[in-house]
C-alpha cells in the first residue's frame, strides 16, 4: 500500500498491480480497494491497475466537509501518480464518480462503467425525498448500522426483513465501518435516481470512448439506466452481460474490459 496527497491534503491509500497503461478502479458504495482485488489481479496482466480507498474509507483520510469535487481531486492525484493520464473503470455509484471526473476535466483517456444505478423510469420506486439529508443525520449521530440499513432498503430496494437478517451476519461490521461515506455516494448520484430522464447536459463534455456495461439478470432499472446513458451521445457504447447481476463475476468482466481498454493502445 502507498498513499498520495489530494489537493486538500487528504491522504488517499492505493495499491498498484502489474505494469503497463494506467487503469484506476473506482469502487461504489461500501467498497474499499480490497473489494476490487480479484478484478485487479486479472487486469494486471495487461495494465498498471490502481485500486484505492475512496476518502473516508479503509486507510484513506477524509476532509471536514464533503464535496464531490474533493473526490474528483482524489482521482486527479492518483492519475498524476500513475503518469499524468489514465483509463478509469467505475462500478455502481463509482461509475458515476468516474463519469463526473471525466466530465470535469480529469486526464482520462478511456472510460468503462458497470451499472451506474440510475433510476430513469417507473421500473422501481425513486429515492425518497430527503434521502441524503436523512443519511447525513444518521451519520452525524454515529448510527452507522441504521445508515447502512437505510441505504439497503431505500437505495438498493431490499425488503426490511432481509436487511434485518443481514445485520446479524459477520460482514455487517465491514459495512458499518464505511457507512459514514454513504451520503457521499448520494451526493454523487444527485437526482439521477428520481425516476426522471437523465440530464442531457451533465456529461456532454465527455468525449472519450465510454463503455457502459450492464447485466440482464438483475434489477430492470439498471439495464434501463444504462441504455438511457448510452442514448445521450455517440461515444457511449452499451455491452450487456448475459446472466449477470449488479455483482458481476470478475472472470466475466475482465476480458470485456481488457478488450475495450486495450483499444486505447491501438488508437
Amino acid at each position: 500500500m502507498d498513499k498520495v496527497l489530494s489537493a486538500d491534503g487528504t491522504a488517499i491509500a492505493f495499491e498498484q498491480h502489474g505494469s503497463g497503461p494506467a487503469l484506476v478502479l473506482v469502487g461504489g458504495a461500501f467498497m474499499t480497494r480490497h473489494a476490487s482485488a480479484e478484478l485487479a489481479g486479472l487486469l494486471s496482466e495487461h495494465f498498471a491497475v490502481f485500486t484505492y480507498d475512496r476518502r473516508g474509507r479503509g486507510d484513506s483520510g477524509d476532509g471536514p466537509e464533503y464535496d464531490v469535487q474533493r473526490e474528483v481531486e482524489d482521482l486527479d492525484a492518483l492519475i498524476e501518480r500513475a503518469g499524468g493520464e489514465a483509463m478509469l473503470f467505475g462500478m455502481s455509484s463509482g461509475a458515476v464518480l468516474a463519469l463526473e471526473a471525466t466530465a470535469r476535466g480529469s486526464a482520462v483517456t478511456r472510460l468503462a462503467l458497470y451499472e451506474p444505478p440510475f433510476v430513469t423510469d417507473d421500473s422501481r420506486p425513486p429515492l425518497p425525498a430527503g434521502y441524503v439529508a436523512h443519511l447525513e443525520e444518521l451519520v452525524e449521530r454515529a448510527a452507522y448500522g441504521d445508515a447502512a440499513a437505510y441505504f439497503m432498503t431505500a437505495a438498493v430496494g431490499l425488503p426490511a426483513e432481509a436487511v434485518d437478517g443481514m445485520r446479524q451476519a459477520p460482514f455487517w461490521a465491514d459495512m458499518e465501518a464505511v457507512a459514514r461515506t454513504l451520503p457521499y455516494d448520494g451526493r454523487i448520484m444527485g437526482d439521477t435516481m428520481s425516476g426522471r430522464p437523465l440530464p442531457t447536459d451533465r456529461w456532454q463534455s465527455v468525449t472519450v470512448p465510454v463503455l457502459v456495461g450492464s447485466g440482464d439478470a438483475g434489477a430492470p432499472h439498471m439495464l434501463n439506466g444504462a441504455r438511457a446513458l448510452v442514448g445521450l451521445a455517440d461515444n457511449f457504447t452499451l455491452q450487456v452481460f448475459p446472466g449477470q447481476e449488479h455483482t458481476i463475476a470478475p472472470a466475466v468482466l475482465a476480458p470485456a474490459l481488457a478488450a475495450f481498454l486495450a483499444a486505447e493502445e491501438q488508437a
